[in-house]
């Protein structure tokens, strides 16, 4: 099967056919040079492909490095293979997995987006993160370990005790980029890496475009977290419609350049409108766990420690979903700018509260 795989970009949907006919990757191998009495249409192409010895022996070599490394082979005849992903017509034969996450856990959400993002942008994909994780614990976060929102839908699963996985469009002997290998590696604790391709396979830019589809249809649900109105992250929300996937967006300023891809997906009734986790769980029917508005009402109780003052800016910031000027909190708390800043410097050092663009302050979800 690992042998076929490498043949499998420009004929998949035929070599999946071979498969479902033929009964075992063997079979065709060995009958690589008479497809046609095993499928009609088999092209010269295609039989030279599948009998070229140079394919059998990069496989061989393959599976020396997948043996050394301790990485899971999941064939796509096999039970433990994503079965979300085994729906789709061009899922890959093979996939090479690192980590210990379960790849058919009972919720599965993509979060994709713009490899730019912005301070909006990733407050959003944390808060969504952390909402979901409160609300439905088991989820499973995918993603691509790209910069920009990929990367930021990682650290914040893996903040709020959630697993992930990454879908590489490269092999396991590498990390791209470099600067995310310590995330990666915190991943594997947590979740794990996941890819079509073999090791020695550099990360050319039609790669990532291919490996959009496991992002895609491995999950439940795709949320586009922040789009120019051309990227990668709007052919993954394509690929999830193609699936018959649900597909979400947040919105953004109308004249945000990375917010012109989610608005058009709204605007074309390619994605539907969220705000917050809540309405994702709700439109996906999913059965919320914990009450995000009890939790709310109760967290200043989470922190004894906390003086009165304190705790009073705690809850006027957990009533506002985007955050509050420091004017605004003088008159809401009635006190006097001279004394709420050295509280809210204090509050920051501790980690309860986060100063924001616009001179804003919100409080940090626990």
């Amino acid at each position: 099967m690992l042998a076929l795989s490498r043949v499998q970009a420009s004929h998949l949907v035929q070599m999946r056919q071979l498969i479902d006919i033929a009964g075992s990757a063997k079979e065709i191998i060995d009958n690589a040079h008479n497809l046609d009495d095993i499928i009609s249409g088999a092209t010269p192409q295609l039989k030279a492909a599948i009998g070229d010895k140079e394919t059998i022996e990069l496989a061989e070599k393959e599976m020396e490095f997948i043996e050394k490394n301790n990485i899971k082979l999941l064939l796509i005849t096999d039970d433990d293979y994503p079965y979300r992903l085994k729906e789709c017509p061009d899922a890959p034969l093979v996939l090479q997995s690192m980590g210990n996450a379960d790849l058919n856990a009972k919720h599965i959400v993509s979060i994709v987006g713009t490899r730019h993002a912005t301070e909006y942008g990733k407050r959003v994909c944390e808060s969504f993160v952390t909402e979901l994780a409160h609300s439905i614990p088991d989820t499973l976060i995918i993603s691509g370990l790209a910069y920009g929102i990929d990367i930021c839908a990682h650290r914040a699963a893996l903040e709020a005790g959630l697993p992930t996985i990454g879908v590489l469009a490269h092999g396991l002997d590498q990390i791209y980029p470099g600067t995310h290998r310590i995330t990666a590696r915190n991943m594997l604790e947590k979740g794990g890496l996941l890819t079509e391709f073999m090791s020695k396979t550099n990360p050319l830019k039609q790669f990532f475009v291919q490996r959009n589809r496991i992002v895609a249809g491995m999950s439940d649900a795709t949320v586009v977290i922040e789009s120019a109105a051309r990227g990668g992250s709007l052919i993954t929300a394509s690929l999830a419609s193609s699936y018959a996937r649900d597909c979400f967006t947040f919105p953004g300023r109308v004249y945000d350049q990375y917010s012109q891809g989610c608005n058009e997906l709204v605007a074309h009734n390619k994605a539907a409108l969220i705000t917050c986790a809540d309405d994702f769980i709700k439109a996906m029917n999913w059965e919320a766990k914990n009450n995000k508005k009890k939790k709310l009402g109760t967290q200043t109780e989470l922190f004894p420690e906390l003086t009165s003052e304190e705790k009073a800016i705690i809850t006027a910031l957990q009533n506002s979903d985007e955050g509050l000027q420091i004017n605004q909190m003088v008159i809401m708390l009635d006190k006097p700018i001279n004394e709420l800043l050295p509280l809210l410097f204090e509050m920051e050092m501790k980690g309860y509260v986060k100063a924001v663009a616009g001179g804003c302050y919100r409080a940090i979800t626990m």
